[in-house]
């Protein structure tokens, strides 16, 4: 793929279901609305958005350079076509898992509900560590990052994807917390359906997009060859 327009337009457009597998993950969503319920709810939650986008931007950053290293953005590598195929395979593989285990009881565990207490600092650091400790949502930084730094788009595409990818994954979190410096509290009974609803659905909506982006990769790796 080359950095031309429709290409560039292209990729970015095939990440957006990747961001999307983050931004709905409960992992995501609901410690963002729970720094909402901390004893300095603003800027708790401006630092908890900052560390989660920090986080994201940078593991995704990490495999868009690993591919920049291992031959340029520019061409593709000579091994990009396997790359996505066993991206394609890995995604499938998880949303199966994702879909058979959808209807698991999903409640919001002990040591997320106790973030509730934590200050601006100390939920910077949480978001950081929860971008390395949720394995979903290292795994679709690194698919991502794997999938721009194959796709030809040279440096300056690619970075634009990178940044594309990271504004949808981490809008899910920035919505509430943005939301809450305009209304404040009269945002918390709409939060908590959300929080209720993510908790109860988000499984099998998560398993439909990883089994589409993953046989969309599967397919593009397999046609490359």
């Amino acid at each position: 793929m080359s950095m031309q327009g429709g290409g560039e337009a292209a990729e970015i457009v095939e990440l957006i279901p990747l961001a999307l597998v983050i931004a709905l993950s409960p992992l995501s969503v609901i410690p963002g609305i729970l720094m909402l319920h901390t004893p300095r709810p603003r800027p708790t939650g401006l630092a908890f958005l900052g560390g989660w986008t920090l986080g994201i931007a940078a593991v995704t950053a990490a495999f868009v350079v690993a591919s920049d290293l291992a031959g340029g953005l520019d061409k593709a590598p000579p091994g990009a076509a396997y790359v996505r195929i066993a991206i394609g395979v890995l995604l499938i593989a998880f949303g199966l898992y994702r879909w058979f285990t959808r209807n698991r009881s999903e409640h919001t565990p002990k040591w997320m509900t106790s973030m509730t207490s934590i200050g601006p600092s100390r939920a910077f650091v949480t978001a950081l560590v929860l971008t390395v400790a949720n394995i979903k949502a290292l795994l679709i930084c690194a698919a991502a990052g794997a999938a721009i730094g194959t796709a030809a788009l040279g440096r300056t595409g690619s970075w634009i994807a990178a940044l594309v990818f990271t504004a949808i994954a981490v809008s899910s979190v920035a919505i509430p917390i943005l939301g809450y410096l305009i209304v404040g509290e009269r945002l918390d009974p709409p939060l908590n359906r959300l929080r209720v609803w993510m908790e109860t659905n988000h499984g099998g909506l998560v398993a439909a997009i990883l089994l589409v982006i993953g046989v969309a990769l599967l397919y593009k790796g397999i046609h490359a060859l």
